[in-house]
């Protein structure tokens, strides 16, 4: 089932990134079982970036000029062979939804309780709104 993915942060100037599309498997219906399978993509797909090595790395000037207003223009290298463990993961972003440090709406609702009943339709959109704390005096 396709479904976008909208990210949002509150507390940062540009506070949507765009829409994306995403792919979830069929038999996704609490927020528990939809977090475990966009986090287990997320992690498959981070471990597999920088599998293709070129001999000669270069970049476009479009690239240059993609990254470049992003903020950052490199060649994607990984100097680290690490690769992230899924079922890490998932517990931590599990434990992150219960901890209060992000929400997720599903279309225009809150989906609250991990476990509860979750509708989800083809071309849904999915918001995860990742909460940040503020820090200072009271007075």
């Amino acid at each position: 089932m396709k479904v976008f993915i909208n990210l949002k942060s509150v507390g940062k100037r540009k506070a949507a990134l765009e829409r994306s599309p995403f792919v979830l498997p069929d038999g996704v219906s609490t927020l528990r079982q939809l977090i475990d399978a966009i986090v287990r993509q997320e992690v498959e797909r981070f471990n597999s970036r920088g599998e293709e090595n070129m001999l000669i790395p270069f970049l476009t000037e479009a690239e240059i000029a993609d990254q470049g207003a992003a903020g950052k223009v490199g060649f994607g290298r990984l100097y680290s062979d690490r690769k992230a463990d899924p079922e890490k993961a998932v517990s931590a972003a599990l434990l992150g939804f219960e901890d209060g440090l992000f929400r997720v709406l599903v279309g225009s609702s809150e989906a609250t309780g991990l476990d509860s009943p979750l509708t989800i339709n083809e071309d849904e959109v999915l918001t995860f709104i990742r909460l940040t704390f503020l820090a200072g005096r009271l007075w």
